[in-house]
């Protein structure tokens, strides 16, 4: 089953929680043993898994991120003045796919699923792709 859902980011960067929209999408669906696969289509955007619990930790990524690719350097080429946003997608990813037992996303205790923004604010879509079985 193919979902979509929309995210709407507030600033240049950030990690904007999504385990809860990706659960309910999963309960929806009754999905009890699977595979959900969670893609964003955008070349400034990534998703990732990390830290839930503190929301210092999605910070303190961003902080080093920005400081390792910085948004100015006279070296970037592209045109539309993001290049940086491009590079950090790359690095983090545009998917990722969670196992689903007894109905549930199964990840670590204090982890949770971030949209990456790196070139907001924007509107997001994000798909999902639910592999039962």
């Amino acid at each position: 089953m193919l979902e979509k859902f929309d995210v709407r980011t507030q600033r240049k960067t950030e990690f904007v929680p999504i385990t809860e929209k990706i659960q309910r999408i999963v309960t929806s669906n009754q999905t009890q043993s699977g595979i959900c696969h969670i893609y964003v289509p955008h070349t400034t955007a990534g998703i990732t898994i990390n830290e839930n619990a503190d929301p210092m930790v999605p910070k303190d990524i961003l902080l080093i991120i920005d400081e390792i690719i910085p948004f100015v350097d006279h070296r970037y080429q592209h045109m539309e003045d993001n290049s940086a946003a491009h590079v950090k997608a790359c690095l983090f990813g545009n998917s990722e796919s969670v196992i689903i037992d007894k109905g549930e996303l199964v990840y670590g205790t204090w982890q949770g699923i971030f949209l990456c923004e790196f070139d907001g604010p924007r509107n997001r879509e994000i798909y999902t792709k639910i592999l039962e079985g």
